[in-house]
């Protein structure tokens, strides 16, 4: 990419930041002060999030949470195939909310145990069905972790963008995931946007 093209892209980025920087502070201020006790609800956020809506994930989350699933029971695949709160690959994904349910006291000690968010990552994507680097990192952002990337197609495209990337990858294994996480925490110094 020219390299104009590129200064160009970053100084849109850093204006556009600066125009956001209060809203974003306050919204990561929000996710530190997540309780323990919503933890559980914010985990299968994640795991209904992937090719589906936020907007019908935390729709979903409302439905599942009006019914006490989390101490309940109940089939949670009805509420994921509701054309409100619509998420795709819902059969597998209510599997995976009711295997999460199942292990969530392990989960919940882990998670409160103490570690970095990169020990919690590589763990939960180890012992989480349904969880990946990008839904971990979700998470762990989600209950107030700063030191990972969520890398979505969105942040890949524009990393390609702005030149901190040279192509998008086809898949991302592990070691390609902390690779492009790598870059994107040294071109966010390189900015001064953490």
């Amino acid at each position: 990419m020219h390299q104009k093209t590129i200064t160009d892209s970053v100084s849109v980025l850093l204006a556009l930041h600066q125009t956001k920087k209060i809203a974003i502070q306050k919204r990561l201020r929000e996710f530190s002060a997540v309780l323990p006790s919503d933890y559980f609800y914010e985990l299968i956020y994640c795991l209904l999030t992937p090719q589906s809506s936020a907007v019908n994930a935390a729709n979903a989350i409302r439905a599942l949470q009006s019914i006490d699933f989390q101490y309940s029971d109940v089939d949670p695949e009805p509420f994921l195939r509701n054309k409100d709160s619509y998420i795709r690959f819902h059969r597998t994904k209510a599997i995976h909310c009711v295997a999460t349910k199942m292990e969530y006291d392990v989960i919940l000690k882990r998670l409160t145990s103490g570690g970095s968010g990169i020990e919690l990552r590589e763990w939960l994507v180890q012992n989480v069905k349904g969880i990946g680097w990008k839904e971990a990192s979700h998470f762990l952002r989600n209950i107030g972790y700063r030191d990972l990337a969520i890398l979505d197609r969105h942040i890949l495209k524009n990393l390609l963008r702005i030149g901190v990337v040279k192509r998008l990858p086809k898949t991302l294994t592990p070691r390609r995931y902390k690779l492009l996480e790598k870059k994107f925490h040294t071109f966010a110094q390189q900015v001064g946007i953490p």
